[in-house]
């Protein structure tokens, strides 16, 4: 064999071993990401994109998120198609409805949950600890009513007869309203139950109260909190109605109070998760992590508005308060 053959030969036994290897270091991931609640968006979600960023995936040169913030579940659903359509790598599901969009759609590309609320309870796992299927991801908004209805009364000592927001179609309103109904029982308190779907049932039943009517506003329902905390936020400021709400973002914006994790401290431990299928790992493979740390915020400026003073033994328990 003369000396040009033998060069060409290992030129291209090398470049076979070359193309390969580059190929795979410009393989750009495609994450799909949705989100239901026109009114904000995730605090997650900048977390996330920080987080992917420092295990090394930057956006647009070998990872490119897609993030929809949409008006309903039917929208998120179509938004799934779409995402299966163009073979994403990944989706990121934000809260109850987008998760069951997702996993109403695809039980092949992995999903990675946010912010859900009884992922047991609601089917998208099987277990904490062993998901099964092709979800995996992190509590969220928990269910914890009896001690929101607890810390509601202790903030608002003068809470006697409370408005109930219900949405009759969202699946976790059932064991969340057993809940209230027994602590409003315990306390003492009188539900006004009023069951809404939409912005227009909203804004009629506040047009129906009258002052002296109701003491407080609580919503009962995942999918009101996620669709209407804004609408709902601002129709309770103007009858000054203290309300409780579930995120310190929406305490920042003028509720009363929440008691819960704060979400945008979870998008760094998401982004090891997608990182961590995306390297080859099954979503059944890493168990849901629940969030360890709990806080109450309270705004004292809000209370001040509607003429409450906040006994001082409930902010000494604060974590946060915004004056």
């Amino acid at each position: 064999m003369n000396k040009k053959m033998s060069a060409f030969l290992l030129s291209t036994l090398l470049l076979g071993f070359v193309y390969p290897v580059d190929a795979q270091q410009k393989k750009v991931w495609r994450i799909g990401c949705l989100h239901v609640g026109l009114d904000h968006v995730p605090g997650s979600l900048s977390t996330l994109r920080e987080g992917l960023k420092v295990l090394g995936y930057e956006e647009g040169k070998n990872i490119r998120l897609d993030f929809r913030n949409l008006a309903d579940e039917e929208e998120a659903r179509r938004t799934v198609k779409e995402f299966v359509r163009d073979r994403v790598d990944l989706i990121v599901a934000w809260e109850n409805q987008s998760v069951r969009a997702a996993q109403a759609v695809t039980s092949e590309i992995p999903i990675v949950f946010l912010s859900a609320t009884d992922p047991v309870a609601d089917g998208f796992v099987k277990s904490l600890s062993r998901p099964g299927g092709n979800l995996t991801g992190f509590v969220g908004l928990g269910e914890f009513p009896d001690k929101q209805m607890e810390l509601f009364k202790e903030i608002v000592p003068r809470l006697r007869r409370v408005l109930v927001l219900i949405d009759p179609g969202d699946p976790v309103t059932g064991r969340v309203l057993t809940e209230v109904r027994r602590v409003g029982t315990t306390l003492k308190l009188q539900l006004i139950e009023h069951r809404v779907t939409d912005q227009t049932d909203i804004e009629r039943v506040f047009g129906s109260i009258k002052r002296g009517d109701v003491d407080g506003v609580f919503i009962v329902s995942p999918n009101l909190q996620q669709k209407f905390t804004s609408l709902i936020l601002r129709l309770a400021t103007e009858r000054r109605l203290p309300l409780a709400v579930h995120t310190k973002t929406w305490v920042e914006k003028g509720g009363l109070f929440s008691y819960g994790h704060d979400p945008a401290s979870v998008g760094p431990a998401a982004a090891t998760y997608v990182d961590k299928i995306l390297k080859g790992t099954k979503p059944a493979d890493l168990p849901v992590e629940q969030p360890m740390k709990f806080e109450l915020v309270i705004n004292v400026k809000t209370a001040k508005q509607i003429d409450l003073t906040i006994p001082q033994s409930v902010l000494y328990r604060a974590d946060k308060v915004i004056k």
